[in-house]
């Protein structure tokens, strides 16, 4: 399945309603923050860990979903910098899109201090959905906050009860496979 196809497939009713279960599922559920931040100190220096979060090859290896297959491209050192993901949806369980690329732009940009980004596919633009990491040093490392924000989803995207596409427990094992990278690179090199 394709991201149209997907997008489609999540998308509400034609008419621009969600219906009766949508509608009672948004009651029955308590309010949630449209934005996740978990935190890690990580014992290296920010530059060490930046060089991971900013290029492809590194986001494939923390990766804790098991979304991202391979990477095309070069690291980040800017806004508008691109690069893509070789995506596999199937291992979420939750939608039968198969092996996908999506482009990887990064809308954030501080050297060993900060990056995000958004992500968009072939007939398949930005949602307003962004991701990112804020790098902070203390005596004993750095602490890693990792960013998933949704907050500026459309409302037609929000009621299909896909958001948070990637859950928080994601985003802590993701921090938890970055150190452990981190630290074998250190060991080897």
């Amino acid at each position: 399945m394709t991201l149209e196809a997907a997008g489609r497939a999540m998308s509400p009713r034609p008419w621009g309603r969600a219906g009766p279960a949508s509608r009672l599922r948004r009651v029955m559920m308590p309010t949630m923050s449209e934005r996740f931040e978990v935190q890690r100190t990580i014992p290296a220096d920010a530059g060490t860990i930046f060089k991971v979060v900013c290029d492809p090859q590194g986001h494939v290896a923390i990766d804790a979903s098991g979304m991202l297959q391979s990477a095309t491209g070069e690291p980040a050192g800017a806004v508008g910098d691109t690069f893509v993901i070789h995506m596999d949806r199937e291992s979420l369980g939750d939608l039968p899109m198969g092996k996908y690329d999506v482009t990887v732009t990064i809308t954030g940009y501080d050297q060993d201090r900060f990056i995000t980004w958004e992500v968009s596919g072939e007939g398949f633009p930005s949602i307003g959905h962004y991701y990112g990491y804020r790098l902070e040093p203390v005596a004993d490392g750095t602490v890693v906050t990792s960013i998933y924000d949704w907050s500026n989803v459309g409302e037609n995207w929000k009621v299909t009860g896909a958001w948070p596409i990637i859950p928080e427990s994601a985003l802590k094992a993701t921090l938890g496979i970055l150190e452990r990278t981190v630290r074998a690179a250190s060991e080897t090199g």
